[in-house]
């Protein structure tokens, strides 16, 4: 196995979904399948927050929505929990700045998809240098998802990295909508990610659906 090709990560970052047992109006297989159908390209299993699922249950779900995404060849990305990520032989894994070295992750993972959350220039340099394979950039608009978000900063840090000819790939997070999606990827972004914009709404997979034109639209 090799590292997956820049031009393949950019494909599948178009639509990002990223979602736990806790941000749903129901189950969350039922979700992502729904939200699959719809277009999502890309999954990331994200279990944090209030009533988050711990131990035993956490694996259980976990490996339920693996299953799905197999079935419907999207890659299953695992967020922070290499070691879950490990044990499920997931597609990947994303982490954040506050979570273990990338390099180090990268040395456990081997050649699975390493996504790493950037704020910053000099962060996209280093994670780029220790083998991300995609940057999670934002917040880009405000969110409820994340009670740690960061202050939104508009599509400015993309352009950022653009201008000086970063070449990893890009996914934008952070209250982002099919309506507000296209000064994203006009800025540079190769997808947007999303967690509450899918699983809050009324139809999961319209929801999907309008974000996937939203992104194809303005390719």
């Amino acid at each position: 196995m090799s590292r997956i090709q820049s031009d393949v990560m950019r494909e599948l970052l178009k639509v990002y979904f990223i979602a736990g047992s806790v941000n749903g109006k129901k189950d969350l297989v039922s979700i992502v399948e729904e939200a699959i159908d719809g277009g999502v390209t890309l999954f990331q299993y994200r279990e944090k927050g209030n009533g988050a699922l711990t131990g035993d249950a956490k694996y259980e779900l976990a490996k339920r929505v693996q299953e799905l995404c197999k079935r419907k060849n999207i890659p299953f990305i695992v967020n922070d929990d290499v070691d879950l990520a490990l044990e499920l032989d997931a597609d990947g894994v994303h982490i954040g700045q506050e979570d273990e070295a990338a390099a180090s992750v990268r040395e456990k993972i081997g050649d699975k998809i390493l996504g790493i959350s950037v704020h910053t220039l000099e962060q996209a340099q280093k994670a780029a240098a220790q083998g991300a394979d995609y940057f999670g950039v934002g917040p880009i608009f405000s969110t409820q998802s994340k009670a740690d978000a960061r202050d939104a900063q508009g599509t400015a840090l993309i352009e950022l990295f653009k201008n000086h000819k970063i070449e990893t790939p890009i996914v934008a997070i952070g209250g982002i909508t099919a309506e507000n999606t296209p000064p994203i990827i006009k800025a540079g972004a190769d997808g947007v990610s999303v967690i509450s914009a899918i699983s809050q709404a009324d139809s999961v997979y319209e929801a999907a659906k309008k974000l996937k034109e939203a992104v194809f639209q303005t390719v």
